[in-house]
């Protein structure tokens, strides 16, 4: 990696643990911080998605939607993905991106706004942490998913690290897999290739 790719690099770094504990007001300034291109090197997009081996005709529900980075991702292997998010700019946003297959939800925060029993994934990266009452949002999760469904959970490792919140904001790993325990889910897989962050897959 040349020096400018380095220093472009934890530029995004720095830019990326401020937002995350203070998301900017404005949702474009918020969106090029989602969507840079160097994200990709450690969200590693490709491999997440193909190891969730999504089905063609799977409905996918991308918590904290944000921009859209997951949702139009995953919108090129599931059947429906509803892009969730609180902020209606934000899914403005994924709205102009035109995929046929992606369907916006303003949520609250407290509240993902899904039917009962309409999706096969709640897929949820770097946005649990956010969520105040968590045994509660997880209840209104467990009722959105389908018979079979499971939760996907991709979130920070709770220590220093060059992006992220902070420490303190940050769930262990340890800790997410006892709240969903709690909550009446297991874990069913885990994946270890992200350099930062958990990979976690859930169940009933």
């Amino acid at each position: 990696m040349s020096m400018t790719a380095l220093l472009a690099l934890l530029a995004l770094f720095a830019q990326q643990t401020a937002h995350q504990h203070h998301p900017p007001r404005d949702a474009a300034e918020y969106a090029k911080v989602l969507e840079n291109p160097e994200r990709d090197a450690w969200q590693k997009p490709h491999e997440v998605i193909m190891a969730l081996k999504i089905r063609p005709d799977e409905v996918i529900a991308d918590l904290g939607a944000g921009s859209g980075y997951f949702s139009r991702r995953l919108a090129n292997h599931a059947g429906t993905v509803y892009a969730v998010d609180i902020d209606p700019k934000l899914l403005a946003m994924v709205e102009k991106a035109g995929a046929k297959n992606v369907k916006t939800v303003l949520a609250t925060a407290d509240d993902p706004k899904l039917p009962p029993a309409s999706v096969d994934t709640v897929f949820i990266c770097d946005v649990l942490h956010h969520i105040e009452n968590r045994p509660g949002y997880y209840a209104k999760l467990a009722k959105a998913l389908k018979p079979g469904g499971r939760i996907v959970n991709i979130d920070f490792y709770k220590k220093k690290l060059p992006i992220g919140p902070p420490e303190a904001m940050k769930l262990s790993e340890e800790q997410v897999i006892g709240e969903f325990a709690a909550a009446g889910f297991k874990k069913t897989a885990q994946h270890g290739m992200l350099p930062y962050q958990y990979f976690l897959v859930f169940g009933k």
